[in-house]
């Protein structure tokens, strides 16, 4: 199967250096996230990886070669990284068939993902008629276009109503369960935690993390429960007796730190505390991201001054 490689990759403008020494790969059968800041080198990576930029030092290979090396690369490589892309003059199947024509990929192979990106019945009106979710779901359609092995997706969920968004993550578990090779970049983290297997992590252009999506979330977010009861005093002495350290939040209920939820409700149970409400406070990516990231944003607001 093919993967994506990315080995020692350097990207230099000028004094700037928008990637560093980054190396990761991204593996066939599952959904990677590719996360950071503004700033972070995602979209400077996924435009060497597309051979779009050259880069100062190392490698970007998709199957073991360099992008501008494959032959009808649309058959290979489907990527979305500008949804503003297509000419606003050519309708949305006209767009399509010109790709298509320049990789030697069938016109039935056009109408096929009009239809599975739901642009069928407004193929035929000019792409500038194209709201900013039909023009996503185009882009999305011209990646989808050579079938190829591997997908790679900037902001997919971008102007997409409700129904596209959930259309999107359906989409990308399909492919990687067909064994494709899927990266997708996104900035909304319970998007990102719908979809996403793997998560690859930049930060001022440097590799971050490299990690399962669970395990990067366990590693940095700690575990709590959260309990609600009528007698807050008995749950207070019992927290206290069993070495337990809670917090009491303003509605009511209690968040124990690095407790589980058997242990908790054993506790109360021999304590006779009674609980209306006993379950695990799972932690976020959004907590875990912010966590990682805190000092590596290029571009933050500034708290104002009361």
């Amino acid at each position: 199967m093919t993967s994506i490689d990315v080995q020692d990759l350097t990207k230099e403008y000028g004094t700037r250096r928008a990637v560093d020494h980054l190396t990761f790969r991204v593996e066939p059968g599952r959904v990677t996230g590719f996360l950071g800041p503004n700033g972070a080198g995602k979209s400077t990576t996924m435009r060497l990886v597309l051979g779009l930029d050259r880069p100062t030092s190392g490698t970007a290979m998709v199957g073991g070669r360099a992008y501008p090396t494959l032959n009808e690369p649309l058959r290979h490589v489907g990527a979305l990284l500008d949804a503003q892309a297509a000419h606003g003059s050519r309708t949305g199947r006209d767009h399509l068939r010109v790709l298509a024509a320049s990789n030697r990929i069938p016109n039935r192979r056009v109408d096929a993902v009009l239809e599975e990106t739901g642009l069928a019945s407004v193929a035929r009106r000019r792409v500038k008629t194209y709201s900013l979710g039909m023009r996503q779901r185009l882009g999305i359609a011209a990646a989808l276009l050579g079938d190829p092995e591997v997908v790679m997706l900037d902001e997919p969920s971008n102007g997409l109503d409700p129904e596209g968004i959930i259309w999107i993550r359906e989409l990308l578990g399909r492919l990687a369960e067909e064994g494709r090779t899927v990266l997708v970049s996104s900035h909304l983290m319970n998007e990102t935690a719908s979809f996403a297997d793997h998560l690859v992590v930049l930060g001022r252009g440097r590799l971050l993390a490299d990690t399962p999506m669970r395990a990067f979330i366990h590693a940095r977010v700690e575990p709590r429960v959260r309990i609600r009861t009528t007698d807050a005093a008995a749950l207070e002495t019992a927290l206290s007796r069993y070495g337990h350290d809670a917090v009491q939040h303003e509605d009511g209920h209690w968040s124990v730190r690095h407790a589980r939820v058997d242990d908790i409700g054993r506790m109360a149970a021999e304590a006779g505390v009674t609980l209306l409400e006993l379950a695990p406070e799972e932690g976020t990516l959004e907590q875990a991201y912010l966590d990682l990231t805190a000092g590596e944003a290029e571009f933050t607001a500034q708290p104002q001054e009361a």
